[in-house]
């Protein structure tokens, strides 16, 4: 790294915090936010799919086949995978800015499709069939763009914030997550509250429980659609950012055209040391993506990160897309048999809300003020912890939460408000912050898959515990929450790992983006820097 370069990135790490940098907050969140709604959108309306394609014999409401129920939930979180290890490849071989617009264009245009899902002509079981596999594919190529946003939204941020508040400012990002987390829970609410009124004025209303008007089938497309709405509201911005300095100076070896873009939008002065000819000869001493080198220096930190996702996400995927399922468990919801099927939609995003309002949210938020005062690993240390102690409280055996349900849903929000004060939070900022900028946007695209693959594990895994006999919990004879209880010992017995891997995790706060990858080393390959070890 030459003189002019380090002077451009010394400059940006001292830059005070100004208004750009809300407004790439904004902006990078805004995807997170979208992310979020479009993954966890899907949970208020599985029911609804269940009791409109899939018929029963009358005498109680339909229901989605575990088969067809995992393939709903869990293909988005496989194109998800696949596109945080594509895009993050890809944002280091053309830069995250060039392909940062695609993410969201992706977004854009299957959330549209999935709300759009048709069979043609066919009918009955064909119809089923059609709609599920129109849907599937549209939510795969949703989960691919959403993918791609994680790796380039947290190393855009990561490279434009200073090392004091780079912290919060990632942890802000993401804390949109419980935003758009809340947001499916209040769109749910005000479709089913507008088509519930619609449809018990006359001539749909129909005067018995368990019914699911033809209406209902325009319910749970207005609600996948929405996703569309803040992606494109936040495309022309996105497109208007200019690369990260870091890159510039860094891959391309042009500090002055660095400062030149940096200038434009921040107010940051810069040395005239800074202001370098491009350079074309690439440091001696640089290694490559899983080269000896990278394993000796970040080789432990990569597993670090990697794993403590995997960990991560089995819990944090597995609790929100089958919160239905535990409140049912507990008899929290009335069963299906007694609610129309757009009342189940209400009462399902008004729990979604609830949980979001009363624990996800906050917990987001705690990080961002605390973040960058205690530290990452700290608090990643406590949110697995208290995750592991009320996993197990929550697995005492379900007949005593029937009986006691608030107590129950303090502490299940207990568990999402220590997660996203924790670990869910943690995860996404660290990634972003420890490894050189060259595969920065590869290593954590690596890392964010292998939360991906957790969740996909959580997501299959508690299908099937939680209905250990292929039923729905309104059948008769079946033991509610047997399933779910032994679920809850596994997610404590997983967020317990979560606390001895972190350990493998370094901590980042208050140090350069230089410091912490080994960057300024190999400017300096003749002479030992002191005051920064060889590893992090």
């Amino acid at each position: 790294m030459g003189r002019g370069q380090l002077k451009v990135l010394d400059a940006l790490d001292r830059a005070k915090t100004q208004s750009y940098h809300f407004m790439a907050i904004i902006i990078a969140g805004m995807g997170c936010f979208t992310s979020a709604y479009d993954l966890f959108s899907i949970s208020v309306v599985t029911k609804l799919l269940g009791r409109i394609y899939y018929f029963n014999d009358g005498a109680k409401p339909g229901v989605l086949p575990p088969d067809v129920s995992t393939a709903v939930t869990g293909v988005a979180l496989i194109g998800t995978l696949l596109g945080q290890l594509f895009f993050g490849w890809l944002g280091d071989h053309m830069g995250p800015k060039k392909v940062y617009g695609v993410t969201l264009l992706l977004m854009i245009i299957c959330s549209l499709g999935s709300g759009l899902s048709f069979a043609g002509s066919a009918t009955g079981p064909m119809a089923a069939k059609g709609v599920m596999a129109t849907l599937c594919f549209f939510r795969f190529w949703l989960g691919f763009g959403i993918g791609g946003d994680y790796p380039l939204s947290a190393t855009i941020i990561s490279e434009y914030a200073n090392k004091r508040t780079r912290g919060s400012f990632l942890a802000a990002v993401f804390a949109m997550q419980g935003f758009g987390i809340l947001a499916g829970g209040i769109v749910g609410l005000i479709v089913s509250a507008a088509f519930e009124y619609a449809y018990k004025a006359p001539p749909f209303y129909v005067n018995h429980s368990g019914s699911t008007p033809p209406q209902a089938d325009y319910v749970w497309r207005i609600i996948l659609m929405f996703g569309a709405f803040p992606a494109t509201m936040t495309y022309y911005w996105r497109m208007k950012m200019p690369e990260t300095a870091r890159y510039i100076a860094l891959i391309t070896k042009n500090a002055n055209l660095a400062t030149e873009d940096m200038a434009k939008v921040l107010h940051v002065e810069f040395p005239d040391e800074a202001k370098i000819e491009k350079l074309t000869e690439e440091p001696s001493n640089q290694y490559g993506l899983f080269s000896k080198q990278f394993l000796k220096r970040h080789g432990l930190h990569l597993l670090g990160t990697t794993t403590c996702w995997f960990l991560l996400d089995i819990t944090f995927y597995t609790q929100n897309l089958f919160q239905k399922n535990i409140f049912s468990a507990i008899g929290w919801l009335p069963t299906a048999s007694k609610m129309s099927a757009i009342q189940e939609v209400y009462q399902v995003s008004r729990a979604q809300a609830i949980i979001a309002l009363c624990g996800t949210v906050p917990g987001y938020w705690f990080t961002v003020f605390f973040i960058d005062k205690i530290g990452r690993w700290a608090i990643q240390l406590q949110g697995f912890f208290f995750m592991t102690v009320f996993m197990f409280a929550l697995a005492i055996p379900s007949n005593h939460w029937t009986l006691h349900k608030i107590p129950f849903i303090i502490m299940y929000s207990l568990t999402f408000f220590f997660s996203n004060f924790g670990p869910n939070s943690t995860t996404f900022v660290v990634p972003a912050e420890i490894f050189p900028a060259r595969f920065r946007s590869t290593c954590y695209g690596i890392s964010a898959a292998a939360g991906k693959a957790g969740a996909i594990v959580g997501a299959s895994g508690f299908l099937y515990a939680s209905q250990p006999d292929h039923r729905s919990v309104d059948d008769p004879g079946y033991p509610p929450g047997i399933g779910v209880r032994y679920s809850f010992i596994v997610l404590g017995v997983v967020s317990l790992l979560g606390m001895v891997f972190t350990f493998l995790v370094p901590e980042p706060n208050g140090k350069s983006l230089e410091e912490l990858s080994g960057e300024k080393e190999e400017s300096t390959p003749n002479k030992q820097d002191t005051n920064h070890p060889t590893t992090v």
